[in-house]
C-alpha cells in the first residue's frame, strides 16, 4: 500500500523547552512535553510557519556543531518547513525516537544532526557509534550532555543491525525512525514517515525510492539488486513493498518489542520486515528522496551483504 505524500536565534536559555523528559502522560500512555511550544506543537497547529518561536533544541546542538556553520541558512530553512503530508495528524501527545547508527561518518554526522533536530516533531535523538576511529566520537562528545540527546558509545565495531538493536533498546518513544548518518536520505521526509502512524494506518512504514514520479538512485545495478531482494522478499513475506532494503523505516514502538533482532549487519532489513510481516504488522509505505553516495564516499554494503540478505529472506520468512 503507498500513501502520497539556520536560522539560529538566541543562544541563551535553549535548553529550557528540553529539560521536560516527556514524562507528563495524558491518560493515554504517550509521554507530553507540557512547558514550552514543542516543535510538534508549532508543526501541527494548522503547520503554522509564521511561528517566530526559536526552536531551542535545534539551536544549541547547532552551536555546538562548529562543523555545521558552514550551514547556509536556505538548506536549513528547508527542514524547518518540511511537509507533513496532505492530510497531517494534529496530534502532539507522541515522542519519536530517531535512532541513528553511526560508524565513520566524521564528514557528514554533524549536518545530519544538525538536520534531524531541526525539525518539528516532538523528538529525541538516540545515536549509536560502532566505534568510529576517524574522529566522529570527538563530534559527538560536543552534544552527548544534551537533554534529549542519548549517546552510546559501543566498544567495538559490529555493524548496522547491531548498532540499531543497541539503538532500539535505548529509545524511550512512542514511535521509532531509523535515519542513517550519511546524506543519502533527506531528513524533511520523517514527517511524512510518522504521519501514517499517528493516525494509526500502520504499524510500520517504509519510505521507498521507487514509488515517486522522479528516480531517485540512477545506478542500475542498486536497482536491479533491490528489485531482486524485495521481489523475493514479498514471496516470503506475502507484503506488496517497492523497496524492502530502504534505510527509512518507521514503527511504533510496540511492534518493536515483540521481535529480537539477531543480524549484526545489513541483514537487519529483510530480518525485520519478515518478522513483522509474520507477525501481522500494518505496513505502508511512502515516497521519499535519495541521493546516492559510492563506495569512494564510504558506501558500506557489498556482495557478501547481496548473499547474506537473500539467506535472511528465506531463514526469517519461514521461522525465527
Amino acid at each position: 500500500m503507498s500513501q502520497a505524500n539556520s536560522t539560529s536565534g538566541s543562544t541563551s536559555g535553549h535548553l529550557s523547552s528540553f529539560t521536560n523528559d516527556g514524562g507528563a502522560n495524558d491518560g493515554g500512555g504517550f509521554p507530553v512535553v507540557s512547558s514550552q511550544p514543542t516543535m510538534s506543537d508549532q508543526a501541527n497547529n494548522n503547520q503554522d510557519s509564521s511561528s517566530d518561536q526559536p526552536t531551542q533544541y535545534f539551536d544549541e546542538l547547532l552551536m555546538r556543531l562548529d562543523i555545521c556553520t558552514e550551514l547556509v541558512h536556505a538548506e536549513l530553512e528547508e527542514y524547518r518547513n518540511a511537509s507533513f503530508g496532505s492530510e497531517p495528524s494534529k496530534r502532539t501527545d507522541y515522542l519519536l525516537s530517531v535512532v541513528i547508527p553511526v560508524f565513520n561518518e566524521k564528514k557528514t554526522i554533524g549536518r545530519i544532526l544538525s538536520r534531524v533536530a531541526s525539525l518539528k516533531l516532538n523528538l529525541e535523538l538516540v545515536i549509536v557509534d560502532d566505534f568510529s576511529t576517524d574522529g566522529t566520537r570527538e563530534i559527538l562528545d560536543q552534544i552527548k550532555d544534551l537533554p534529549r540527546v542519548k549517546v552510546i558509545l559501543k566498544e567495538k565495531n559490529e555493524g548496522k543491525g547491531a548498532a540499531l538493536r543497541t539503538g532500539f533498546e535505548h529509545a524511550a518513544g512512542n514511535y521509532v525512525v531509523v535515519q542513517d548518518a550519511d546524506l543519502e536520505y533527506n531528513p524533511s521526509d520523517i514527517p511524512k514517515l510518522l504521519q501514517p502512524l499517528l493516525k494509526d494506518e500502520a504499524d510500520v512504514v517504509y519510505g521507498s525510492r521507487f514509488i515517486g514520479e522522479t528516480q531517485q538512485d540512477e545506478s542500475w545495478v542498486h536497482r536491479a539488486g533491490n528489485a531482486v531482494l524485495t521481489g523475493a522478499s514479498n514471496l516470503f513475506s506475502g507484503l506488496n513493498l517497492t523497496d524492502m532494503e530502504t534505510c527509512y523505516k518507521a514503527f511504533n514502538r510496540e511492534v518493536l518489542k515483540g521481535i529480537t533482532i539477531k543480524q549484526n549487519r545489513f541483514g537487519i532489513e529483510p530480518e525485520i520486515t519478515a518478522k513483522l510481516a509474520r507477525r501481522g504488522c500494518r505496513f505502508v509505505e511512502v515516497p521519499i528522496s535519495y541521493d546516492s553516495r559510492g563506495y569512494d564516499e564510504g558506501k558500506k554494503i557489498g556482495v557478501k551483504d547481496l548473499i547474506n540478505a537473500i539467506y535472511c529472506i528465506g531463514r526469517y520468512g519461514m521461522t525465527d
